[in-house]
């Protein structure tokens, strides 16, 4: 099976890696040039919490050819109509798009490529781009792990063959309930990467101090509440209910929450949002598609979400330079939890 990763920053270059560490041909396509000449050159360079040196095959976006029977799609959604609608070019008869993207992108991949063609993954682990060729793991080796499911009731021939590819790397977990596998990891962005893009910080340090775990509490408790509206079943992370875990409907149990909070996410505590480094890099963050998912499901189903239209408000000023990502930020939050 000939496969590519298509966007292959700080997860795609680790993905990589890792499946090439095993001896599959994938091959990297990034449109930063000198990320994919220091790839060619001197191979990924894997640090933190695992290291070592893989060599790698890159491309820019303009030297692919070919078919491939899979590809794996690591972009930013802000152009994803466009960026699908040239992939689809290059995806052989049976071929596959497989989203690792934030937020819930399937349906508007398979309004393009069809259902049958479209595969979801969602990752439990996160990474940061170094400089070109070194990506940081930032997450411990055990949570390394993928939810992979389809959207279609007919899955993909190949879905048996990206499933072994990624279980290179760490385990797999077949989701029947794809959509619910989905927003257990919107719950996730929405609560962790929104705070950790708006105060400029880990998210460890976004769920340490009481006054910002309290506000992670309230977009948390919303995902939980806006998917219980719309008949959503949230699905477990890693094997763990986090919905029994950290919902809450009394003074005791959001107690228990409370304190389960920086527990829960002790393995990812040094990851940094890729929205933060998006900010930290001067560029548009993928905010629309993670707090303003959350927020859009709200308004389709006439669920109230205002935490989360607060971090797409604040973001959205970030980006535009009236606000810096920062402490001072919390204080943007008095009025609503």
């Amino acid at each position: 099976m000939r496969t590519a990763i298509y966007g292959a920053g700080s997860l795609g270059t680790i993905l990589g890696a890792f499946i090439s560490k095993a001896g599959e041909p994938i091959e990297l396509i990034n449109r930063n040039k000198a990320h994919v000449e220091a790839l060619n050159t001197g191979g990924a360079n894997v640090v933190g919490t695992m290291e070592f040196n893989q060599k790698v095959t890159a491309y820019t976006p303009d030297k692919m050819s070919g078919t491939y029977e899979a590809i794996f799609l690591m972009t930013k959604q802000q152009h994803n109509k466009e960026v699908v609608e040239m992939l689809k070019d290059f995806l052989a008869p049976d071929g596959v798009i497989v989203t690792f993207q934030n937020g819930l992108p399937e349906m508007q991949i398979a309004e393009i490529v069809g259902e049958e063609r479209v595969l979801g993954c969602t990752v439990a682990w996160g990474a940061t781009m170094q400089s070109p060729g070194v990506c940081e793991l930032t997450s411990e080796p055990d949570a390394l792990s993928f939810s992979l499911g389809a959207i279609s009731k007919k899955r993909n021939g190949h879905f048996d063959e990206v499933k072994k590819l990624l279980e290179h790397m760490g385990t797999v977990e077949v989701e029947e309930n794809f959509i619910g596998t989905r927003w257990s990891k919107l719950l996730i962005n929405a609560s962790f990467s929104g705070m950790s893009a708006v105060l400029g910080c880990t998210f460890g340090e976004a769920a340490g101090p009481r006054d910002s775990r309290r506000i992670v509490q309230a977009l948390i408790k919303e995902c939980i509440d806006v998917c219980k509206a719309g008949g959503i079943r949230i699905e477990p992370v890693q094997g763990k209910d986090i919905v029994k875990l950290l919902d809450y409907s009394g003074a005791f149990k959001k107690a228990v929450s409370f304190f389960i909070i920086p527990i829960a996410i002790r393995k990812h505590a040094k990851l940094k949002a890729s929205m933060l480094q998006d900010i930290e890099k001067g560029k548009l963050t993928e905010v629309d598609a993670i707090n303003g998912a959350v927020s859009a499901y709200g308004r389709q189903i006439g669920f109230p979400t205002p935490v989360n239209d607060r971090v797409v408000e604040i973001i959205h000023k970030i980006e535009a330079g009236e606000l810096k990502a920062g402490p001072d930020n919390i204080r943007l939050f008095d009025n609503l939890a």
